[in-house]
């Protein structure tokens, strides 16, 4: 049902990101999943890099949230087997690194937000923060995090 929406979509998950440093890119708790923060790599590189508001524009940026929105659920479907297992999105934290006076966060978390929404329907609803930050992990312009529900 998901994986079809993905495919609709012209998406396909790639393989799982490998942490950057010493942790485990995803966690299963019960039936609560969560993901390291995922940056936004497309086949090994980072897709935009810098400061959203300089160097990276609005656009960009919402574009960069998806990438790492996919990311997430690439971690999710590795620990799970399959995104359709997946039974609703909770949580994203979204962190911004954000250009001097760059006050739109929101904006660009929605570019992920909205994403889930178009693949998950009601169940991709969730809650979030967006959060505007100096620097972020090898100059990427968002860094998202993700808890999910998964069935049993």
């Amino acid at each position: 049902m998901y994986s079809k929406k993905l495919q609709e979509l012209g998406i396909t998950l790639p393989l799982a990101p490998k942490p950057l440093a010493a942790y485990i890119p995803v966690l299963r708790e019960g039936n609560s999943i969560f993901t390291a923060g995922q940056l936004p790599f497309v086949e090994g590189k980072l897709k935009y890099e810098g400061k959203i508001g300089a160097d990276v524009t609005l656009e960009q940026g919402k574009e960069a949230a998806k990438i790492c929105a996919i990311n997430c659920l690439s971690a999710i479907q590795f620990e799970i087997g399959n995104i359709d297992n997946i039974e609703r999105i909770i949580k994203l934290t979204v962190f911004v690194n954000s250009a001097d006076g760059f006050t739109k966060q929101p904006q660009v978390a929605n570019g992920a937000s909205e994403f889930l929404v178009e693949v998950f329907g009601e169940n991709g609803k969730h809650v979030r923060s967006a959060v505007g930050v100096n620097e972020l992990p090898i100059n990427a312009p968002v860094e998202i995090e993700m808890i999910a529900k998964v069935k049993n």
